[in-house]
């Protein structure tokens, strides 16, 4: 039986960007792992109200442990099909779900990924950015020095390879990191901050360093991808 790669919405009030087929899927599922099973649970109510919640079994990925790993390994020996669904929209792109998916791989299994938003891809499309090379970093180290270095080697990359470098962060140092950037790199750099991708408050805004410096930022505690280009 198939392994399913269940996309979710950014933002709940985006369930619009969640195809039809999806669906579909998901009514075949018996099984399913996921990266929160209380928001998991209630974006599947989302799809289909007529769900039964405990009909199915549910287990929660954090590093795929080996107890998850083991009774993953049974359901697919099983015949049990199986849905993944993480918190990022598209499962297993920088995701704990790739664990999973790669054991799925070694044992046969036939998976079928299907199509929802990702926030790296959807704001590297809008971004006006090289979307011909590019590399997602996730998280930058939390030491400031570390980090400070990390930003100029993205700058350097970006700059010698022409490539697209995108990073993310926890909310609640975008500020922090936005002043950092401004403050490390060249001011032709360009730098694009994508947030609340899909929400009402979606604002995706690529600009020179120089043209940063003077704008009044607060991004804090909101959603969001950045990318660094540079000539």
């Amino acid at each position: 039986m198939p392994l399913f790669l269940i996309p979710t919405f950014l933002h709940e009030d985006a369930i619009e960007t969640i195809p039809s087929y999806v669906l579909d899927a998901v009514k075949q599922c018996t099984v399913f792992f996921v990266e929160n099973e209380k928001t998991a649970r209630r974006y599947l109510k989302r799809l289909w109200k007529e769900m039964v919640i405990d009909d199915y079994k549910w287990y929660t990925i954090h590093k795929a442990e080996d107890q998850v790993m083991q009774s993953f390994i049974q359901h697919i020996k099983a015949g049990d099909t199986i849905g993944i669904i993480s918190e990022a929209g598209c499962p297993c792109i920088a995701d704990p779900g790739q664990l999973l998916v790669n054991k799925a791989q070694q044992l046969g299994t036939i998976i079928k990924p299907l199509v929802g938003p990702s926030s790296i891809l959807l704001a590297l499309m809008a971004s006006g950015m090289n979307g011909q090379q590019f590399q997602f970093n996730g998280y930058l180290p939390v030491d400031n020095l570390e980090r400070k270095k990390a930003i100029k080697e993205l700058e350097s990359n970006a700059s010698k390879n022409n490539c697209t470098q995108i990073f993310i962060e926890t909310p609640y140092r975008n500020n922090q990191l936005i002043k950092e950037i401004v403050q490390t790199c060249k001011e032709t750099t360009l730098l694009c901050v994508a947030v609340d991708i899909t929400a009402p408050t979606e604002t995706i805004q690529t600009k020179t360093i120089k043209q940063w410096k003077a704008l009044n930022i607060d991004f804090h505690k909101r959603l969001a991808i950045f990318l660094i280009s540079a000539a």
